[in-house]
């Protein structure tokens, strides 16, 4: 194994130990590195002689090859990263090299009307153990905000209906207490006495998971989305919707009805305040409503 090659396995080795991504993360790292790595090899650079020239080189590259302005920011944004960890492991002598990322456009995200969200939740058929297990992610999926990585994570043990809670698992390993609607929990609790011991009976010993599979696995990420795909189009809610549309619609009806931004800051799990930021763009009727009750001369 060649210096850089042991460097990035290293590095792969941290964010998984210490920083606790998830492996999809993790795949995404190690595919940005490689390119990396294959580049300075061809170019005869190592990994401590790396210069300002190789990286605007590598961003020059990336940008011939007409990759998508986020995809060489991720890219630039993990190597970075990467150079920042060989010096701290004494890898590299002198800080990574500044270089100015592309500017992103600001994309506003897709975001469903409360009567598309009704069609969409109503669109399983709850006769059906598949069905019902999907209306209970539905509407568990909207009415915390959940990523869909958490909704897929979840355990018997993280729905507390007793508390009206439930607790995700999200980026970093951070753990988090989501408060959670009556009707929601009706679906989740319906689904685990009608639905999941039939799904769970299909293998000897069934996952923790909360949402099994007719083999009793976890439904996966994929699985999911395409389900919700499909539903959609069955409800007849156009455009693309994903997983994720059904989080940015959470958010933004949460900040239309009047809740503060922090605490949906806090029922996202976003570190950063910034990141929640982009639902007032969404809905701004928030900013001119705070405007109205604030301001003395409003």
């Amino acid at each position: 194994m060649d210096p850089l090659e042991s460097a990035t396995q290293e590095f792969r080795d941290y964010l998984r130990a210490e920083r606790g991504l998830s492996p999809h993360t993790l795949a995404a790292y190690g595919r940005d590195l490689a390119e990396f790595a294959a580049f300075l090899r061809e170019r005869g650079v190592g990994l401590d002689a790396l210069s300002r020239d190789d990286l605007f080189a590598f961003q020059a590259r990336l940008q011939r090859l007409k990759r998508k302005a986020t995809s060489v920011a991720r890219k630039l944004s993990a190597v970075k990263m990467f150079l920042r960890f060989a010096v701290r492991e004494g890898l590299r002598a002198t800080d990574p090299p500044e270089v100015e990322s592309p500017r992103l456009p600001r994309s506003l995200p897709r975001v469903l009307t409360r009567e598309e969200v009704a069609r969409l939740l109503a669109a399983p058929e709850v006769e059906h153990p598949e069905g019902l297990r999907d209306r209970a992610m539905l509407e568990l999926l909207y009415a915390a905000g959940l990523r869909v990585s958490e909704l897929v994570g979840l355990r018997l043990g993280d729905i507390r209906p007793e508390d009206g809670l439930v607790r995700a698992l999200g980026k970093g390993s951070k753990e988090r207490l989501v408060p959670v609607a009556a009707a929601a929990l009706n679906w989740v609790e319906r689904y685990l006495h009608d639905s999941r011991p039939l799904l769970a009976n299909a293998v000897p010993e069934p996952g923790p998971w909360l949402f099994l599979t007719e083999r009793g696995e976890a439904v996966s990420r994929s699985t999911f989305g395409q389900r919700v795909r499909e539903y959609a189009l069955a409800a007849g809610v156009p455009g693309k919707v994903s997983p994720h549309t059904l989080r940015h619609s959470f958010a933004t009806h949460l900040l239309a009805g009047g809740a503060d931004l922090r605490a949906i800051q806090e029922m996202l799990g976003h570190a950063d305040i910034g990141t929640t930021q982009i639902y007032t763009h969404v809905d701004d009727s928030h900013l001119a409503r705070t405007f109205r009750e604030c301001h003395p001369r409003a």
